[in-house]
């Protein structure tokens, strides 16, 4: 069950409470140049991204958030460290703006971003990360998941205190264990929505692996209501991998799962190929179904029963299975043409 948390609204996509978990990026170009920028925002359109944030190191920077906002349908984050002025800026212009307010300097430039936020309506994300905690935790806690959670209570403190409630909150290392360990001594602590994600994880591969563990391990325990896979110079990756981390949650019932037998000596056909095959032409469907591909009589057998729809490879040919009923048997260059078009009617019922 998931951890019951307020609900905040970013720029029109509802995070927290019963509101479905969102999946969001960042772009790694200057926000100064605006084609570039607009480029990637529109790379993450595509891709199936809810939220998307942009680097403010700059007045340059601040300065072409106007103009981003007008030329895109995605909501947009601020993320600025330090420089309350930049925050100020963005204010007129963002959804969202991503701070540390310990960061920020005086009470006095804590209040003006909470009246700049307060006029606008935008949310504030306090972003705790184990590398650049303010210098009384790092002194007394160290970069450890207790120093991340009292630097995170202490920031939701100075808000709330001036009445700001619209906050969401993340408590990201650079590894798994601490990470989870920050959130889930976090959690009951507060009732403001989290935003996961592990960062500085990383390339591809090891950003997958790292974000999958951490993620689904909090997503499996309720805790998260919006998130994000970092990956070094990657884009689109970043919303495939969070999008299969939902799903292969449990947390989302959407989209195909494919089931497909590790390969062996028993393969009477290019499993390989299939299986690229069938996950490049279903990628469409997001009906929840499950689907298996399997190379041998052996792992068919089972698997096969409880599929919405089935391949059996053998030797040159192979059934069709639905439901656990066998309702083809065909020539192998005649299998996934079949098997496909039963899919889709299959996900046909489902809409």
């Amino acid at each position: 069950m998931r951890y019951p948390t307020n609900k905040i609204n970013l720029g029109g996509v509802l995070i927290g409470g019963d509101a479905p978990i969102s999946v969001q990026s960042m772009t790694f170009t200057k926000t100064k140049d605006v084609k570039a920028t607009l480029e990637q925002i529109k790379r993450l359109h595509f891709a199936g991204c809810d939220i998307v944030r942009v680097a403010v190191p700059s007045l340059e920077d601040a300065n072409a958030l106007e103009e981003i906002k007008k030329n895109i349908s995605l909501p947009l984050v601020a993320d600025i460290h330090f420089n309350h002025k930049l925050a100020l800026i963005a204010a007129k212009s963002v959804d969202g703006i991503r701070i540390n307010p310990g960061n920020i300097g005086s009470k006095e430039r804590i209040k003006e971003v909470v009246k700049a936020c307060n006029e606008r309506a935008l949310p504030i994300r306090i972003g705790v990360n184990s590398g650049s905690l303010e210098k009384e935790f790092d002194i007394k806690y160290g970069p450890t998941a207790k120093g991340m959670v009292e630097s995170a209570l202490y920031n939701i403190k100075l808000l709330e205190d001036l009445g700001f409630t619209s906050i969401k909150v993340s408590l990201k290392a650079s590894d798994v264990a601490r990470t989870v360990e920050a959130y889930k001594m976090l959690r009951p602590l507060t009732n403001h929505p989290f935003h996961l994600g592990v960062t500085e994880a990383g390339t591809k591969f090891h950003s997958t692996i790292k974000s999958s563990i951490a993620l689904g391990a909090l997503l499996l325990e309720g805790i998260g209501d919006t998130l994000r896979v970092s990956m070094t110079g990657e884009l689109e990756e970043e919303i495939v991998v969070g999008k299969a981390i939902l799903k292969d949650s449990g947390v989302v019932k959407e989209g195909v799962n494919i089931i497909s037998c590790p390969t062996c000596g028993r393969l009477e056909a290019d499993l390989v190929k299939a299986v690229e095959e069938v996950e490049r032409r279903v990628r469409h469907i997001k009906a929840p179904l499950d689907i298996s591909v399997m190379g041998c009589a052996v792992n068919a057998i089972g698997e096969a029963k409880h599929a919405d729809v089935a391949i059996a490879f053998g030797k040159k040919e192979g059934l069709i299975i639905k439901k656990g009923e066998v309702i083809a048997k065909l020539k192998e260059n005649e299998l996934v043409d079949r098997f496909i078009k039963e899919v889709e009617i299959e996900a046909a019922k489902e809409n």
